[in-house]
Formats: structure tokens, C-alpha cells, sequence
């Protein structure tokens, strides 16, 4: 109805899959093959997208390596001398950071290139707004943190080293024990995944609001036409801010992996 203003409904694209009146299955592709095996939604196909410009970009870039890089293979190292030096020797020291730097230089590109999509026009939506994506990345960091620690200490050591702090009155273990297995092995992965798709979903669903509200001023709400240009300003300054919020996230995520990787290889320290 004209001048009414209805909320945009992300429904169709966070949970599709939804059977219609006339019994049509909406929002999902490949429902007939190998008994659902391989359905995909726009999500998926996004993360699919993403996922293989990524993989192109480093096999082009990488293809003919030279000593004196140009183009491609120039930006391509930019980018790995960013991660290698601001993330992970950083945090983690010359030689663990090298040691580490596969890992976390897979971990900041793929949140990068994943976040992406929230401001390419046409794909307007992060798969990271689900919550699939971002908790696999916070368990595979999750697997190479606990991995670290137990290389270096033994599995039983590290664990406890991680749990028990040293001088503690016994009773106070009982309590502080917990605590610490919570902290470290619960919250760590579970904080990694809601900061990401949180951050992503917000994100999202203010620019839609915004664009939603210029195309019902504009074109609805005729008293109100000139609201529209500033939500339209409004749009436009926030798809700049959420730029930096791609980029962002990605560099934090990656930061705290690390930080998780250095406190697993000096869990004795605790």
C-alpha cells in the first residue's frame, strides 16, 4: 500500500528453504540430486563465488613467481607481507609467526574475501552472516591453537597448564579450574564466531534499512521525498564505514588466532 511502510524480510536469504503455498520449495537449488546432498542456497553459492576468485587470484599471481615481483604477483605478496608482518611475526615472533603464517594468512584472507560480498553490488550480503562460515574458521583456529600447545608440552601438560594456576590455595582450584577450561576452551571459539557474524549481520541489515527507507521516501512517502536524500547519504557513508568493517574483522579475527596460537606455546607462563 502506498505510504505504508513494510520491513524488508531477510528470511528468503538467512533461512531459505521455506515451502510456499502452491508447494514450491523457495531460496534453494540442487533439492533433487543425491537426496539433498548438495542443495545450495544464495549463501553458498556467495561463499562458493568467493571462495574460487580467492583460489584464481594466488594461482594467477603465483603462477610464475620472479624475483623482482610485478603486478599481480606484486600486490598478491603486499598482502602476505601485511598478514606476515602485522599479525603474525607480531605476535608470535620471526620463527613461530613463519611457522604459523599458512594458518594465518589462510584464515585473514578467507574472512576477507568472505566479508566482501556485504558491499560488491549485485551480492550485497556477507556468508558470514550465518553462522556456518565463521564457526568453521573459529574451529579450525580453534584445532591449530590446542595443537600448538600440545606439540610443545604434550597433550595431558598442556592442558593443565592451560587450567591450573601455579600458587593457588588448593580450595581456590576448585573454583578457578572451571573457569579457565570455560575461558580458554569454550569461549575462545565461541567468542571468534559470534564477533564475525554479528558484526557482518548488523552490518548488513543497516544498509538494507537504509536503502529500504530511501525507497519508501523517495517513491511512497511523497511528503517526505527530501528524506530520502539523507538516508540515501546515510547509505552511501555507512557502505564506506562497513568497507573498513570488512577489512577489519578479517584482521581481527586473524589477530586473535595468533594471540591464541602465543598463549597455547607459553601456556607454563600462565
Amino acid at each position: 500500500m502506498k505510504g505504508e511502510f513494510h520491513a524488508p524480510n531477510l528470511d528468503h536469504e538467512l533461512f531459505p528453504g521455506h515451502v510456499t503455498s502452491d508447494g514450491n520449495v523457495v531460496g534453494l537449488w540442487l533439492t533433487d540430486i543425491a537426496n539433498n546432498w548438495f542443495v545450495l542456497d544464495r549463501l553458498m553459492l556467495i561463499r562458493l563465488l568467493m571462495t574460487l576468485i580467492l583460489a584464481v587470484f594466488f594461482v594467477i599471481a603465483m603462477r610464475s613467481p620472479k624475483l623482482i615481483p610485478s603486478g599481480m604477483q606484486n600486490f598478491a605478496e603486499l598482502c602476505l607481507d601485511f598478514v606476515r608482518i602485522h599479525i603474525a611475526e607480531d605476535i608470535l615472533g620471526k620463527k613461530e609467526g613463519r611457522r604459523f603464517l599458512p594458518v594465518i594468512a589462510t584464515i585473514f584472507f578467507l574472512v576477507l574475501f568472505m566479508n566482501a560480498p556485504t558491499v560488491i553490488p549485485g551480492l550485497n550480503i556477507s556468508p558470514n552472516v550465518r553462522i556456518g562460515m565463521p564457526l568453521v574458521l573459529a574451529l579450525f583456529g580453534y584445532v591449530v591453537f590446542i595443537y600448538a600447545g600440545a606439540k610443545r608440552y604434550g597433550f595431558f601438560k598442556y592442558m593443565k597448564s592451560s587450567v591450573v594456576i601455579p600458587n593457588l590455595p588448593p580450595l581456590l582450584h576448585i573454583l578457578v579450574v572451571p573457569l579457565e577450561f570455560f575461558s580458554t576452551f569454550i569461549m575462545r571459539p565461541a567468542t571468534l564466531t559470534l564477533r564475525l557474524m554479528a558484526n557482518m549481520l548488523a552490518g548488513h541489515v543497516i544498509l538494507v534499512l537504509l536503502f529500504s527507507a530511501t525507497n519508501f521516501f523517495f517513491w511512497q512517502f511523497n511528503g517526505w521525498t527530501a528524506m530520502s536524500a539523507v538516508t540515501i547519504l546515510a547509505a552511501i557513508a555507512f557502505t564506506l564505514f562497513e568497507i573498513l568493517v570488512v577489512f577489519l574483522q578479517a584482521y581481527i579475527f586473524a589477530l586473535l588466532v595468533a594471540v591464541y596460537i602465543e598463549l597455547s606455546l607459553h601456556a607454563d607462563e600462565h
